[in-house]
């Protein structure tokens, strides 16, 4: 499960149906309504907010909202409208951790969109998020660079 904290438009087309659909994993999970992923460790960031359900929701809307700029068929009906202003916070390591981990995978994936990011100085969070300094987070699994 990779729930990216860098924006959702950095991602190609496999990367964002993967994250639209395991950010849905990971509501459910959020909701008791599967089994699996339970304990998985990029779920702690939501389960630790005030709000966990919400928080998810909003992930998702940003998600969702990129698609629709991209013309892809998300279903609206997955995630809830949220009120609540949410932001959680994520270290600038493990913003710089997910850049080198996804440029390492559009670089085999999908070479023209690695070579249109290989350029790019700064690289937004997603909006959820709110950066701050600090080193790759505790709940990253660490995979061969």
């Amino acid at each position: 499960m990779r729930i990216w904290s860098l924006h959702p438009k950095y991602l190609d087309a496999k990367g964002m149906v993967a994250l639209w659909r395991e950010t849905l994993l990971a509501k459910n999970v959020l909701q008791n309504k599967t089994k699996g992923y339970k304990h998985h460790p990029q779920l702690n960031r939501f389960k630790e907010s005030k709000y966990p359900l919400a928080a998810i929701n909003l992930y998702l809307s940003f998600v969702y909202k990129e698609a629709v700029e991209r013309g892809y068929n998300f279903d609206k009906k997955k995630f809830s409208k949220s009120s609540k202003r949410i932001k959680l916070q994520v270290t600038s390591g493990q913003i710089d951790y997910e850049v080198k981990h996804l440029l390492k995978k559009l670089k085999i994936r999908d070479p023209k969109k690695f070579k249109e990011l290989k350029s790019v100085k700064v690289f937004e969070s997603h909006p959820l998020f709110k950066v701050i300094h600090g080193e790759i987070e505790i709940w990253e699994i660490i995979a061969n660079q």
